[in-house]
């Protein structure tokens, strides 16, 4: 059954219009009045009272301008991951990062901070960073509504490594852009980890992290890897270095099998 994102809130028996991204979707593939689909509204970074799970409709007009659907029962169905990883990802070059969004939210991804770092090869800033953002969103929309996914990861806005770490437990800076409960969770109480992969000789395996915790910042770096000198800082800011074995992944091999270990195994 076709499942789309619908931000606005939904009760059963409502009749709503389909906003316009799912409404162009909805033409698209052909449905017809009495054709039945699936809605979800847990957009990202949503805090509040509306209910998770997601919702049956039905259409029930077709035209041009837009899409009516009858909301129908409420279904109290989750497929999140136990553990909530946010992903702090230095962004590949040309349109990997596209790729990496999409399969980081297929993955359960809670929310996903692009950075730049020494190294990186792709940089933004300003309304060119925000385009980017918005279709990264947009992206990770689609793969929820693919994967079954009913709560959207929040792509954050842009930033540099360096002004990431120093801001991380600054939640007045960082408000706007990175979810707090990631960033405020009180990691000694053993319920919350940071974690950097690392090629160092001293690198713990991942498989070390795969026992029960509420979240997990984790940072992987560009092509090239990490300097030593932002390694070194990323330690200093409470992250720990992990590692996934002997072999060198490519810079998108490697945040979606750190994730997959994460959110699959642990």
């Amino acid at each position: 059954m076709p499942r789309f994102f619908c931000p606005a809130a939904l009760d059963t028996d409502q009749l709503i219009e389909l906003p316009a991204g799912a409404a162009r979707h909805v033409q698209v593939l052909r449905l017809q009045p009495g054709d039945a689909l699936t809605l979800f509204n847990h957009g990202p970074g949503w805090v509040g009272d509306r209910p998770g799970g997601e919702f049956e409709a039905t259409i029930t007009r077709m035209a041009r301008s837009g899409v009516q659907v009858q909301v129908g029962a409420h279904l109290a169905v989750e497929r999140e991951t136990a553990r909530q990883v946010h992903l702090g990802l230095v962004m590949p070059a040309n349109e990997r990062m596209d790729w990496l969004v999409e399969k980081a939210t297929e993955l359960g991804a809670t929310s996903i901070q692009p950075l730049m770092s020494e190294r990186s090869v792709l940089r933004l800033t300003g309304e060119r960073a925000n385009k980017k953002v918005d279709h990264w969103q947009s992206v990770a929309i689609a793969a929820c509504e693919q994967s079954g996914r009913n709560r959207v990861p929040r792509i954050c806005n842009v930033m540099a490594l360096k002004r990431w770490l120093l801001a991380l437990d600054d939640l007045t800076e960082l408000s706007q852009s990175s979810p707090p409960e990631a960033l405020a969770a009180d990691r000694r109480n053993g319920r919350s980890l940071r974690l950097v992969l690392s090629l160092r000789e001293n690198a713990r395996s991942m498989s070390e992290f795969l026992t029960p915790c509420e979240n997990v910042l984790f940072l992987s770096g560009p092509e090239g890897g990490l300097s030593s000198e932002e390694e070194d800082a990323a330690l200093a800011h409470g992250f720990v270095a992990a590692t996934l074995g002997p072999r060198v992944l490519r810079a998108e091999t490697a945040p979606l099998a750190a994730l997959a270990a994460l959110t699959l195994l642990g």
